[in-house]
């Protein structure tokens, strides 16, 4: 089952969130990933993740695998059952129904009604990847990348707009104290991955969005430069 949607916080300071990440452990240790198992396990993954918004001022996320949804609202979970609809997609638990169909949806929930709803397309890959348990998220352009480091598991990088794709078990990271950096150097028989995670704001070339992090990833000899967030 997905994990519990966790409340919003408030802005941190990497560094000291990933050093503090160092010192424990996050779930069940696995054995170290390999690029061919880690790769797989997430490309087979069927789960979907939703971000919604509705005209009424409220939000929650659905996560859909299957006859089988998640809805998460502040504070709450609830797991549904798909259920014949005339048309578009019902789950249903007997007290809560969620409907969607295509990017619009409705939550009802006991006595309240939250209608025209829409899936706020920038948001699900990182509530996704969150809900995944996925520690750090950063993302580049020119050519696109994206970067997920999770604690006591897996590093991806995802290259060239998708094309290339690498899994190396998460090293320990090393903290900069006075360059207020973070850094991790994964290595496997054929690549080195250097990261580092600079405690400075950054904004996105392609939309202006706002980040926590300022990312510089080395795959062997190619330099790739963007922003990311911590999720957790």
């Amino acid at each position: 089952m997905p994990r519990p949607l966790r409340p919003a916080r408030e802005a941190g300071r990497t560094v000291v969130l990933l050093a503090f990440l160092s010192a424990c452990t996050i779930g069940e240790p696995r054995q170290p990933a390999t690029e061919e198992s880690a790769s797989s396990s997430r490309a087979a993954d069927p789960t979907r993740t939703f971000v919604y918004e509705c005209t009424d001022g409220f939000g929650f996320v659905a996560r859909i695998a299957g006859e089988q949804a998640w809805v998460f609202t502040p504070g709450q979970s609830v797991a549904l059952r798909r259920v014949p609809a005339a048309s578009g997609a019902r789950y249903s638990n007997g007290q809560t129904v969620f409907w969607s169909k295509g990017p619009e949806a409705l939550l009802e929930t006991g006595e309240h009604a939250h209608r025209d709803c829409r899936n706020d397309r920038r948001n699900p890959v990182w509530e996704d990847a969150r809900q995944r348990g996925v520690d750090f998220r950063a993302v580049g352009n020119e050519p696109g990348w994206f970067l997920e480091i999770t604690r006591s598991e897996d590093l991806l990088f995802v290259a060239d707009y998708g094309a290339e794709r690498y899994v190396f078990p998460t090293p320990e990271p090393r903290i900069e104290q006075r360059a207020t950096e973070t850094v991790f150097e994964a290595r496997t028989d054929r690549h080195r991955l250097d990261v580092t995670l600079a405690d400075r704001p950054c904004f996105d070339v392609m939309s202006g969005a706002p980040f926590e992090a300022t990312v510089t990833v080395r795959l062997d000899d190619r330099l790739y430069r963007g922003c990311g967030r911590s999720l957790r």
